[in-house]
């Protein structure tokens, strides 16, 4: 009786690798082949249409940032523009303010006697120094102008 137990054991046993082989033999190549490849390829159709879908969108959205970039960079292309002119009229205009100081001097300097001429040449020099620092005082604020403005329209 023992005996017979232990055959009925050993072949319950054995029977069950053989059953989960046969199961796994037949997924690979039974009947249901047909209907795992058909559902892969739904998957993976789906998957491939989800993945163009969102590269299409990906691209609509990138082409719209560009032509925004490109908006606001012609908006600020603009704004230098203006801001060169504006700092060549104002250079211009000091140049102009700078010409007729000049000339004015040199018309009070021929009416003056010699030996104040020579005093008022050691004042001209230091006019003319002032002057040019002055000039570059002007010229750096308004580059900082311009590049505060241009920083404060990217950030």
């Amino acid at each position: 009786m023992m005996s017979e137990e232990r055959t009925l054991t050993e072949k319950k046993q054995t029977e069950k690798p053989k059953k989960l082989w046969d199961g796994a033999l037949k997924m690979v190549k039974g009947e249901n082949t047909a209907q795992l490849i058909e559902q892969f390829t739904s998957e993976m159709t789906l998957v491939a249409e989800g993945l163009c879908e969102d590269q299409s969108k990906l691209r609509r959205e990138m082409d719209s940032m560009i032509t925004e970039e490109d908006k606001q960079i012609q908006k600020l292309q603009t704004k230098v523009d203006q801001l060169e002119t504006l700092l060549d009229e104002e250079r211009n205009a000091h140049d102009r303010d700078l010409t007729e100081l000049r000339t004015r001097l040199a018309s009070l300097e021929k009416k003056m006697p010699k030996e104040t001429s020579k005093e008022i040449s050691k004042d001209r020099k230091k006019a003319g120094s002032i002057i040019r620092d002055a000039t570059w005082l002007v010229a750096i604020a308004a580059g900082a102008w311009i590049i505060v403005t241009i920083l404060n329209k990217f950030f």
